[in-house]
């Protein structure tokens, strides 16, 4: 300790025994320089909060969360597979895994998703020859402490909505900026029918008025200001509610409209969602709100 320098009586640890057994966790053993008790002496006179520059990215975090769901898969698993950023991140990790000889099969909620599976090797199967799924993973635009989500951002809420219910569980992956103590910062998604769209846009504006208001209601569309279209030839309604104060009233209100097809309210759907933060990624439940962080 001496010949490195600095002091470690201010940051105590425990040590099971000075040798080559040790029970820090992995991050400690892929570190160990043959001697654990050393390696954290160096780890504790060496660490210092991080600064700006030091701080993960928004891309590391995705990463991590994406690893971190890779760890629920088990050999044989039928998967529902997500679609955005975040999902992606899995696909690659599971890609990784599927050609170190990991077995799975899986639903892709997109065809981005299903594009990418393919480039990358995970072999896919659809819900009509598998209609039952173990376990779906997927991202979130925002996500509640009872893990109410919003979700949609990414145009594939329908499926992703289709592939969740046909799943034995579904695990949420996101970072920590999509945590919310109330629903509605992100603009909620409704996908729609073409025909009578205005019709369906007032109808929908009405229901949104009476639910705490939307301050705007926008027809999804890109630069050219052509409408978007889902993979199910459906548009999408963004409506920036600001907080949505009773989640479950709205998503039934909203889907009782003619024209209205699904809405972006992932209601009691998620049992688990793993969330990346600078420090590691944190398990949350619905049940507990309690987190681990891994």
């Amino acid at each position: 300790v001496e010949q490195v320098g600095g002091r470690v009586d201010e940051c105590p640890v425990e040590v099971e025994d000075g040798g080559h057994g040790c029970d820090h966790g992995d991050e400690f053993r892929r570190e160990s320089l043959g001697r654990c008790g050393l390696t954290i002496v160096l780890r504790m006179i060496t660490q210092r909060p991080m600064t700006g520059s030091e701080q993960p990215s928004q891309d590391a975090m995705k990463e991590a969360a994406g690893r971190a769901a890779l760890e629920r898969v088990r050999d044989g698993m039928k998967l529902g597979i997500g679609t955005g950023s975040t999902a992606e991140a899995f696909v690659r990790a599971l890609a990784e895994a599927v050609g170190n000889g990991l077995s799975v099969v899986g639903v892709p909620t997109s065809e981005r998703t299903a594009g990418l599976c393919i480039e990358l090797g995970v072999p896919l199967t659809t819900l009509d020859d598998t209609p039952a799924l173990d376990l779906a993973i997927d991202g979130a635009d925002e996500i509640d402490e009872h893990l109410n989500l919003i979700k949609g951002g990414g145009g594939a809420l329908l499926r992703e909505k289709i592939v969740a219910a046909a799943a034995r569980e579904m695990i949420v992956i996101a970072d920590q900026t999509k945590i919310v103590d109330m629903l509605g910062a992100f603009p909620l998604p409704i996908e729609v029918t073409p025909f009578g769209i205005e019709a369906t846009r007032r109808a929908v504006g009405d229901v949104i008025e009476a639910h705490g208001g939307a301050s705007s209601l926008t027809l999804r569309a890109d630069r050219d200001e052509v409408a978007f279209v889902t993979d199910g030839g459906h548009h999408i309604l963004d409506a920036a509610m600001g907080q949505i104060s009773d989640p479950k009233a709205l998503d039934e209100a909203l889907r009782a409209i003619p024209g209205v097809v699904e809405t972006g309210l992932f209601l009691g759907m998620a049992s688990t969602a793993l969330v990346a933060t600078p420090t590691g990624t944190q398990t949350l439940t619905a049940s507990t709100k309690t987190t681990a962080a891994h």
